[in-house]
C-alpha cells in the first residue's frame, strides 16, 4: 500500500482555504482513480504549543502500480492543477509504502 500525505501550513485566509478545500478540491481529489480511501485531519493540536500544520490530509492507494496510475490520470492532473492554485505556498506533498 501506498500513503501520499499533504501536508498544509497555516493559510492566511484558513476561512477561504477551508471553503475552497471542501467545496473544490476535495471532490476533485476523490475522483482519482486508484484512491481507495482519503482522510483529512483538521484542528490539529500539539504538545507544548502551535502545530507545524494546519491541516494533513492522507490518501491511501492499493499498489505501486495503482499509485502510479493515479499520479497519471487526468483527474490528478485538475486536483493538481486545483491544489498549486490555492495552496502552492504552503503544501508539502510526500509518499512512500505503508508498513503493516
Amino acid at each position: 500500500m501506498i500513503k501520499m500525505l499533504a501536508l498544509f501550513k497555516r493559510p492566511q485566509d484558513a476561512d477561504e482555504f477551508d471553503r475552497h478545500y471542501k467545496e473544490v478540491h476535495d471532490p476533485l481529489m476523490r475522483r482519482v482513480p486508484g484512491l481507495e480511501r482519503m482522510e483529512v485531519i483538521r484542528n490539529l493540536k500539539a504538545f507544548g504549543g502551535e502545530p507545524e500544520y494546519y491541516q494533513i490530509t492522507e490518501m491511501y492507494f492499493p499498489s505501486k502500480e495503482a499509485f502510479k496510475m493515479a499520479m497519471g490520470s487526468e483527474e490528478n492532473k485538475a486536483a493538481g492543477k486545483d491544489l498549486m492554485s490555492f495552496a502552492r505556498d504552503v503544501v508539502t506533498l510526500v509518499h512512500g509504502e505503508v508498513e503493516e
